[in-house]
């Protein structure tokens, strides 16, 4: 059987498996290497665990319904024993057909049963190799490797290996990220941050807790629905208002909504941020470890590093707090929670500490996001955040307005509620979001700041944008404003200078890297900002 040829960045075939290939699947002297044997122990003990999951309500049902108890354990333990069999017997010949070897210029790995996939990525254009491991895989010393080049391909730019020794992963990471040392420069190796239990007090201020509140809500709904008794939940609920008001009745119900989501938040805070440690590490690689039940080990090389972001939701932002993210290339992942993990750098922490860890990620005396002098927005673009604003705000009311007007005078009442409501908070956020703005140059960083309910401030490297992409709606045009996206090969892709005057924009442009948008401006006589 033929190999295509690689490709420079990786490659992946699949082809007919007409045979097993003896050569390519485990010669001791060619390097191939299976995955652990104690994968068919996990698969078992996690479809275990499923199986009692749907088990449980089916045979509550079934007795339900009037089945004799044995018939009915005996119908469900059946049913188990086939599936858990089914899935060990699937994941037995995944194992048997998984291979997997590092050569000196590739990393390859060979799957599948009929058909043959195989996949190799060129060692050069590796940027990432992930460890996670949950409580059933360190249990068993076990972890799985994510090998990735941050490329947006798909599968195809990454290989996974699930799982093997810890010891074999952290020699993958090891072997896959070395590098040859760079200068240490202000800041050698060794510890950059570490966990602090102070912090835990930030994780129900943020945006999760309510949603996780009200997702406690639709889970003890579903689960009456389960046992039958969703009836007699909303006969107790009619009950508890009518010994209560309504506003006192649903007061009292949003606090324990609130409660159920803040320790929903609290515990999957700790799940993710226990025994947290930012290291950097010999050869110029920055180093995450976190996690409660799940471990997890995220690595970023320094010279793929382009800037950071120090992010303030709302809730923590009030108290000083931050948090901190890499903008780097490399850590694209095939979904976005992925990716959000991959460039955390520090939880929500002290906003000094921020800062702080900022510079030293950098390597910087002070960081950007705090030494550089922003420069405000015009007012134009504050009258645009206000005029945003109340239309978010008075869509509601209006619909509810020409609702009350058709059906009940009832939903008038809750219009003129939502309006004395509303139309105050959309102000003040409006107001927020127009100081928020601002950009500006800190020696080889650009500065660019916005947002209210999650501020964001990004350092960028000057070197490291590739482009400008500028837009003017024709609102913005009558009002003297654009927005300009700095595009880079980093982090999202873009960061953007929001709503700046026209003029003035551009100008910062053209000073933050020079020659790049300067084909296409227009000088003209009057005087612009200075920049340096």
């Amino acid at each position: 059987m033929s190999e295509p040829a690689p490709s420079s960045a990786g490659s992946t075939a699949e082809v007919p498996e007409s045979g097993p290939d003896k050569g390519a699947y485990g010669a001791p002297e060619e390097g191939w290497r299976s995955l652990d044997r104690r994968t068919l122990l996990v698969t078992a003990v996690v479809t275990a665990g499923v199986v009692l999951g749907a088990g449980v309500p089916t045979a509550v049902g079934m007795a339900g319904g009037g089945m004799p108890l044995g018939e009915v354990l005996a119908w469900v333990l059946a049913g188990a024993g086939l599936v858990i069999g089914v899935g060990t017997g699937g994941d037995y010949v995944r194992w048997r057909r998984t291979h997997y070897r590092v050569g000196p210029e590739r990393a390859e790995l060979h799957t599948g049963l009929f058909l043959l996939k195989r996949r190799s990525l060129a060692r050069e254009r590796i940027r990432s190799v992930d460890l996670t491991a949950n409580v059933l895989l360190r249990i068993l010393g076990l972890v799985k490797v994510r090998i990735g080049t941050g490329e947006q391909t798909g599968g195809e730019s990454t290989l996974e290996l699930d799982p093997v020794t810890r010891a074999e992963g952290e020699r993958l990471r090891r072997e896959l990220l070395s590098r040859a040392t760079e200068e240490s420069g202000a800041y050698g190796e060794g510890a950059l941050a570490a966990f602090d239990r102070k912090w835990i007090r930030y994780a129900p201020l943020s945006f999760l807790a309510p949603v996780l509140g009200a997702s406690a809500v639709g889970g003890v709904l579903q689960v009456s629905e389960w046992f039958g008794a969703q009836s007699r939940l909303f006969d107790w609920l009619g009950d508890f208002f009518r010994a209560t008001t309504v506003l006192g009745g649903s007061l009292i119900l949003l606090a324990g909504m609130g409660l159920a989501g803040a320790v929903g938040a609290l515990g999957l805070w700790i799940e993710m941020w226990w025994n947290y440690r930012l290291e950097r590490e010999a050869g110029g690689t920055l180093r995450v470890r976190r996690g409660l039940l799940t471990s997890r080990s995220v690595s970023i090389e320094e010279r793929r590093l382009r800037g950071v972001e120090v992010v303030e939701p709302l809730g923590v932002r009030m108290v000083g707090a931050a948090r901190v993210d890499a903008v780097a290339t490399g850590l694209a992942h095939e979904d976005e929670d992925e990716r959000t993990e991959a460039k955390a750098l520090l939880p929500a922490a002290p906003r000094t500490l921020a800062d702080t860890v900022a510079a030293r990620v950098l390597r910087e005396p002070v960081s950007p996001t705090r030494g550089a002098t922003l420069i405000p927005h015009p007012r134009a673009a504050r009258g645009r955040r206000l005029r945003w604003a109340l239309g978010y705000a008075l869509a509601p009311v209006a619909v509810l307005t020409v609702l009350g007007l058709l059906l009940t005078d009832v939903l008038l009442y809750v219009a003129a509620a939502g309006a004395v409501v509303l139309l105050p908070v959309a102000v003040l956020l409006a107001l927020d979001a127009y100081r928020n703005l601002g950009h500006g140059l800190s020696g080889r960083y650009l500065v660019t700041r916005s947002g209210t309910l999650a501020r964001t401030t990004v350092a960028l490297q000057r070197g490291g944008v590739v482009g400008w992409r500028v837009r003017q709606s024709v609102f913005q045009r009558r009002a003297g404003l654009l927005t300009l996206t700095a595009t880079t090969a980093a982090g999202s892709g873009g960061y953007s200078v929001h709503d700046a005057a026209e003029g003035e924009g551009l100008a910062f442009a053209e000073s933050a890297v020079p020659g790049l948008l300067a084909p296409f401006l227009v000088r003209s006589g009057t005087q612009s900002r200075s920049y340096g």
